[in-house]
């Protein structure tokens, strides 16, 4: 077990701005030790803002560095089997962003060298850490909606501008880097935390397409999905629709009642029984990672354990395959 946790990032963009990069100070016996991006000047930046002593522009640096003895992954992910498996060969646990890798054979040959070395692969699927998913799951194991029977998820929006320009070359709309389209991006969240709650997904399909034209990969998608505790699901998510139907929408209904929460707006939590209308805040972290961050921290201290690892989130990669197989099939 380690004392404390030295970390290295290989990829410090956006998502490590707030969310997460900052949390691996705030968390006891953890800090942040050397920074990496391709870019030298942003990584040399980005170390400076966060108060980190070293940066580098090559990972090696990061991965061969004896001072190091953990290591964030927060690049696109098509590279984090990459990186991951070069990192636990070196015998160094890895936290690595979400989705796990960009389709579910990088993501079985991640988990096959961590168990393989017995080096620690944790994934970041924070939603299982925050107070208001929390709750969420609290409301469903305590049995107040009764039985649950179905959940039904809508995550839908416009076109962003700068989705529509292939000229700004987005990483989350290239499949070899990102697995897919925004679908991998945003709905692995939404499916992580719901395999969190109800357990494995025990069959899918869904059928996905691209109504849009802006790019290549898909932009519109419908699921259907069963979990091995019997509770039943579907989903539509699409990313070109219309301003005026736009939703972030997960209902969980149950025998005696109903939870209406969102994915990524967090706004409050809705409770509907035959007691009445209740709601619950989020009550999110400063940085939104910090919850499970600690979580990984204290499971690398031997002091605790975590609950999103590689284990349980190649789940999701897989059932994410499963439902737009068709369409990278033709």
């Amino acid at each position: 077990m380690l004392k404390r946790i030295k970390w290295g990032i290989i990829g410090c963009g956006n998502v490590t701005e707030v969310k997460s990069g900052p949390a691996f100070n705030k968390v006891e016996g953890s800090s942040l030790h050397m920074a990496m991006r391709r870019d030298g000047e942003k990584a040399k930046s980005y170390a400076n803002r966060h108060k980190i002593p070293h940066w580098s522009n090559q990972a090696e640096d990061v991965i061969n560095n004896p001072d190091i003895n953990a290591i964030y992954i927060a690049t696109p992910p098509g590279s984090h089997a990459e990186y991951a498996i070069r990192c636990m060969e070196a015998g160094k646990p890895v936290y690595v962003e979400k989705p796990m890798a960009a389709n579910a054979a990088q993501a079985e040959q991640m988990l096959a060298v961590s168990r393989s070395t017995r080096v620690p692969l944790f994934i970041a699927y924070y939603r299982r850490t925050l107070p208001g998913f929390l709750k969420v799951k609290e409301l469903i194991d305590t049995g107040v909606i009764g039985q649950t029977l179905y959940v039904n998820m809508r995550l839908i929006r416009p076109a962003k501008s700068y989705e529509k320009d292939a000229l700004h070359n987005i990483w989350r709309l290239q499949a070899e880097l990102s697995g897919g389209g925004i679908f991998f991006d945003l709905a692995s969240h939404q499916l992580d935390f719901l395999d969190y709650v109800f357990g494995p997904v025990k069959n899918a399909f869904g059928v996905a397409a691209n109504r849009g034209g802006y790019y290549d990969v898909e932009d519109t998608v419908s699921a259907s999905m069963q979990f091995e505790s019997g509770v039943v699901g579907n989903g539509i998510w699409s990313f070109v629709s219309n301003e005026h139907t736009e939703e972030d929408t997960i209902e969980v209904v149950g025998t005696k009642g109903r939870i209406v929460f969102s994915a990524f707006a967090h706004t409050p939590i809705s409770l509907h029984t035959d007691a009445g209308h209740l709601e619950f805040p989020y009550l999110n972290p400063e940085n939104i990672q910090y919850n499970l961050i600690k979580q990984v921290v204290e499971s690398l201290q031997g002091i605790g354990s975590c609950v999103s690892t590689g284990e349980t989130a190649i789940r999701t990669n897989r059932v994410m395959q499963k439902i737009v197989q068709d369409f990278y099939q033709k």
